[in-house]
């Protein structure tokens, strides 16, 4: 396997990024980065309260920074992003010119509200059911430009899709 080449998950928020990128760490034995997490410990601050207070378009000048830090600073092969990264070209721009192997966790809407509605993290673009809906809808012809797609089915556990990702985009 190429421990070498970096790879950037992409997809919806509560499709399973974060425990996909843990997972496919692991099983590649190298570093991986959450931008979300990278971003708060950098700015000192949730994403929910930069966006709740500045507002989603100065999250998104935050985000596109962190992502340039992280990229020339972190010896990071896994990189986890935010549900909306890769909604942004600039960024799609920049992981492409930093030879990042992209790849889309595609799920239901369904799977990912189940997700997001368990979790005690506070999501402020989706609020409701009906709005992250919209969002979900709107961003998939995005995260389709992604390198690599690999559908997120319940029968499938966040390591079985690692095992996958690193056999297939690794190999």
């Amino acid at each position: 396997m190429d421990n070498r080449r970096r790879i950037a998950l992409t997809g919806f928020m509560g499709v399973g990024k974060s425990s996909v990128a843990r997972h496919l760490s692991s099983i590649l034995r190298c570093d991986r980065l959450d931008l979300d997490a990278y971003i708060e410990r950098n700015t000192g601050r949730t994403i929910a309260n930069i966006i709740n207070s500045d507002g989603e378009a100065a999250y998104r000048i935050i985000e596109t920074e962190n992502l340039v830090r992280a990229l020339r600073e972190t010896h990071a092969r896994i990189l986890s992003l935010g549900g909306g990264t890769w909604t942004i070209p600039g960024n799609r721009k920049l992981l492409a010119g930093d030879g990042v192997t992209t790849v889309w966790l595609e799920s239901s809407f369904e799977h990912c509200w189940t997700n997001i509605s368990k979790s005690r993290k506070e999501r402020p673009l989706a609020k409701n059911k009906d709005g992250a809906h919209k969002l979900f809808d709107d961003r998939q012809s995005i995260y389709c430009l992604a390198d690599w797609h690999f559908i997120i089915r319940p029968e499938f556990t966040s390591y079985e899709i690692a095992a996958q990702i690193a056999e297939q985009v690794f190999a």
